[in-house]
């Protein structure tokens, strides 16, 4: 009994928790998270939601395996874990919470997207923006023996907009000729990932570029069209609060169109998404191309495609 041998069939009795990741709230509902998500911060809160752990890795050989899990070991209780994935030393994304064990409150962890200042003080953006991902889910800890695997939800709040012009009366188009803007309020993140009431924030095109391109007259011909792609990276859109774009004219300052993108964006949610709702597909889709008809610098409205869809 004094060596312990009467104990020797009962293995090791202490109690592990283990954090895995996914993120397949996406419009393909696959899991992306390997290829996809480059960081993450854990936080796991206690029943009084005071910050007790904080565990971040940007270790992206580690996160991209398909296997990559959190170990724990915390004391039986109610917790709740919150992740922050993408923050990557706060290039495009700001933590506002000076995070402290025993003093962090779960309502400080909000996060600010990074933003400049133009001559006339707007809030600008102008780069591409770094995807970010956030989760959150409640945790039971027993005190019974063993190893306990949970997984944890991602969703993406970051969007990528491509704006395609094509002119149709011939001739080249110039991509510097035209100023592509988004305008929304959608820069402060709470801690449920719901958005905050922010300034307005001009999402500036970080790329465009000009091409040329075919189309079928339905004539048994095709005709070249010239083209100007834009590209913009925007925060999250809400259902009912559109973002919207706005082209202009830079050598006549006129204006080309404006529309709402999140409710062009879903007109196209087809027959098979129509029970799906218009919230959850704007979350779940994160690539928008939209093609829109010039004819002599003016748009043909009767005419655009979205995602292939037209």
């Amino acid at each position: 009994c004094l060596s312990g041998l009467i104990f020797e069939g009962e293995g090791d009795c202490g109690v592990y928790y283990r954090i895995r990741f996914k993120y397949d709230y996406n419009i393909k509902f696959a899991d992306a998270f390997a290829n996809e998500v480059n960081s993450v911060a854990l936080y796991i809160f206690d029943e009084n939601d005071v910050l007790v752990e904080e565990i971040a890795t940007t270790d992206k050989e580690a996160l991209s395996t398909g296997t990559f899990e959190i170990p724990l070991e915390l004391d039986p209780g109610s917790y709740t874990l919150m992740a922050w994935g993408g923050l990557m030393n706060e290039e495009s994304f700001d933590l506002l919470a000076d995070v402290q064990v025993g003093v962090t409150r779960r309502e400080e962890l909000q996060v600010k997207m990074n933003r400049q200042r133009d001559q006339s003080g707007r809030a600008l953006v102008s780069e591409d923006l770094l995807p970010l991902y956030h989760g959150k889910m409640p945790l039971e800890v027993t005190d019974e023996p063993g190893t306990y695997t949970e997984t944890m939800s991602l969703m993406k709040n970051t969007n990528t907009i491509r704006i395609l012009l094509h002119e149709l009366s011939g001739g080249n188009m110039e991509a510097d000729k035209f100023i592509f803007e988004i305008n929304d309020d959608n820069g402060l993140y709470d801690c449920d990932n719901t958005l905050l009431n922010d300034e307005m924030i001009t999402y500036s095109a970080w790329h465009q570029s000009t091409g040329s391109a075919d189309i079928d007259t339905g004539l048994k011909a095709t005709t070249g069209v010239s083209v100007v792609l834009a590209e913009h990276t925007i925060g999250r859109m809400r259902a009912g609060d559109s973002p919207v774009l706005h082209i202009k004219n830079r050598e006549t300052g006129k204006d080309v169109f404006r529309i709402p993108v999140a409710d062009y964006a879903l007109l196209v949610k087809g027959n098979y998404r129509k029970d799906m709702g218009d919230q959850e597909y704007l979350d779940r889709q994160d690539e928008y191309t939209m093609t829109f008809f010039l004819d002599g610098g003016e748009w043909v409205s009767s005419v655009i495609y979205i995602n292939s869809w037209r």
